[in-house]
Order: C-alpha cells, then sequence, then structure tokens
C-alpha cells in the first residue's frame, strides 16, 4: 500500500464527548475529496508520524469534506494521543482514498447497533439509509450521555425517531436489551455492529442465540486483541517465488521476520483489522489472529494477514 497521498487541512478539531475529538477535513483548493460509501475508513498520516484508521462519519451524499470521531485511548500507541494532542484546526497533513471493509448491503431492514466510539460509521450508515428511504433503526450504547459522541446531532436528524440511546447510568428501562431487540430474525434483515470488543460479543452472540445466521451479521472493531500468547511456537515460511526460507521467532511477527530479511510486505494498522497486509497463502495452515477475515475466510486457508496472524504448521508458504 502506498503512504497517504491526498493533502488535507484540518478545517475543525474540537470536543464532542468526554475523551472524544471532532475532526473535519477538506482540502485546502476547496475542492470535493474522492467520494465514499457509508462504512468506509481513510487511513490518516498524524503529526507524530503513525499512520491510523478512521471510519468516514459524515453524509456519504457529499464529498466536500470528511469527519472523523477519535477516542483518546489511554492503553493505545500514540495514534490516538497525536490525533488529540498534536492536531489543530489550520494544519495540513495526508491522507489515503476512503477503502470500505464494513459496506451496507441491500436489505429490506437493517438494525444498526453502536458501543461507544462505534457510532461514526453508524451515523454515516444512518444517513445512507434515510437518504435511500430504507427502514432501518440505530441503537447507540454508551456509559453515560457525557461518553456519547454527536448526540445533538443524532436527535436533531430527519430520522431522529429510529435512534435508540442507551446509557449505562440510566433507567434500566432503557437500557438495550439485545436478546429482545434481536428475537425475530428474517433472511432479509442484516445487523451491523462496531464498538468495544465486549459490546459486540454480547450483541453478535445474542443474535446468534436468536438463530441469525453470520451472513446476516457484519461487524467491526476498532481494536485488535493482542496477538501473542504464551506458547506460540517459532516456524518458517517459505517464499514461493524464490524460494527462500525465513524463520520466524516466537515472539516475532511474520512481517517483522520479512524485513529483517529485505522482504517488505505493506503494512498500516500492524494488528489485523485493515486488510492492507493479506497475502495469499499457498501451503499450510495459518493461526488467524486477525479481525478482517469472516469465519468462512479463515477457514478457506488461502490467506492471511502477517502482522499479527502465524502458522499451525512448522512451514508456511506464501505467494511472496
Amino acid at each position: 500500500m502506498s503512504a497517504p497521498n491526498i493533502p488535507v487541512v484540518v478545517t475543525r478539531h474540537a470536543r464532542v464527548a468526554d475523551d472524544i475529538v471532532h475532526i473535519v477535513l477538506e482540502s485546502p483548493a476547496g475542492t470535493p475529496l474522492p467520494a465514499f460509501a457509508a462504512g468506509a475508513h481513510i487511513d490518516v498520516e498524524l503529526p507524530n508520524g503513525l499512520v491510523r484508521q478512521y471510519s468516514l462519519l459524515g453524509d456519504p451524499a457529499q464529498a466536500r469534506q470528511y469527519e472523523l470521531g477519535v477516542l483518546r485511548e489511554a492503553t493505545g500507541r500514540g495514534g490516538s494521543r497525536s490525533a488529540h494532542d498534536d492536531l489543530h484546526a489550520g494544519m495540513h497533513i495526508r491522507i489515503g482514498a476512503p477503502r470500505n471493509l464494513f459496506a451496507l448491503l441491500p436489505a429490506r431492514r437493517s438494525l444498526l447497533f453502536a458501543g461507544g466510539i462505534g457510532i461514526t460509521p453508524m451515523l454515516a450508515m444512518a444517513q445512507q439509509l434515510a437518504h435511500g428511504r430504507s427502514d432501518f433503526t440505530l441503537h447507540y450504547c454508551a456509559r453515560s450521555p457525557a461518553r456519547a459522541a454527536f448526540l445533538d446531532r443524532l436527535r436533531d436528524a430527519p430520522w431522529a425517531d429510529r435512534v435508540r440511546l442507551h446509557f449505562d447510568d440510566g433507567d434500566a428501562r432503557q437500557k438495550l436489551d439485545a436478546a429482545a431487540v434481536l428475537a425475530a430474525p428474517s433472511v432479509d434483515t442484516h445487523l451491523y455492529v462496531c464498538g468495544p470488543t465486549g459490546f459486540m460479543d454480547h450483541v453478535i452472540g445474542s443474535a446468534r442465540a436468536a438463530g441469525w445466521a453470520d451472513a446476516n451479521i457484519h461487524a467491526e472493531s476498532f481494536a485488535a486483541t493482542d496477538g501473542a500468547r504464551s506458547g506460540d511456537q517459532a516456524f518458517a515460511v517459505q517464499l514461493a517465488r524464490s524460494g527462500r526460507v525465513v524463520q520466524v521467532a516466537a515472539g516475532q511477527t511474520v512481517a517483522a521476520a520479512l524485513a529483517a530479511h529485505d522482504v517488505e510486505v505493506p503494512l498500516s494498522c500492524e494488528q489485523g483489522i485493515c486488510g492492507t497486509c493479506v497475502t495469499r497463502v499457498l501451503a499450510g495452515e495459518p493461526d488467524h489472529r486477525d479481525m478482517y477475515f469472516s469465519d468462512a475466510e479463515r477457514a478457506a486457508n488461502d490467506c492471511f494477514t502477517p502482522c499479527c496472524s502465524r502458522s499451525k504448521s512448522a512451514v508456511l508458504v506464501l505467494d511472496l
């Protein structure tokens, strides 16, 4: 993947909830930015040199500006801290073109579930569905109103009657009852969920318990689990095009082992979320640790993410 190469200027950088900032980006020339569809994200080159992915939350019907919502991650690797502390209105940065791994599918009805900062792609989805006069309901869960971003936008939207707010510190009657909401699965209803892992696991688990088909459940996470595990063993990767064999140590990623031998793979998130580094597997059995592939795609074992995934077999043959 090439580095972000679209110049933009920050025209707004403002706190919109506890630990969440709203960032607006526009072309310095005032021209439209590349069009996008709901669920898309962009790579953002931050002032500290890191590149991070953020969902576009604005109305997909216009491309005059890109809007982002960024949560400060206390245990993050420095990306969100730079987005909060180093970025400011008037700054010129570079971004990548929109990419979409979480697109809406045609459906009679769509159910949107957002947890915390997971509201960002859901805002774009709600707007796109409203433009298409589609049936949908958006459930937004947060610890408290103070930690919920864009509440004013949700309450003022023409489709505000389709929004359900759920706060952990609120009355028990307004809290999300996922089992009740998802009790009647249908082949022409699709579910989309984004937010913290525990929240997504709860919603997806409730859907599966109610009989929802995996093909109707769509999820996007903003955080991957730690790829390293106790008991990890060393293994080898063979590069099919040259026949070279590279050893991967127990505490080393495949991408790092390859880089040490001057074999570069494209990297972006380095957490198995974005799909930038996906590499074809020709033989062997990957140990998938990404959050990019579906269960069916993992079962095919013909691709993996070298930034975080490993190998269950002694040798993994890659199309490199």
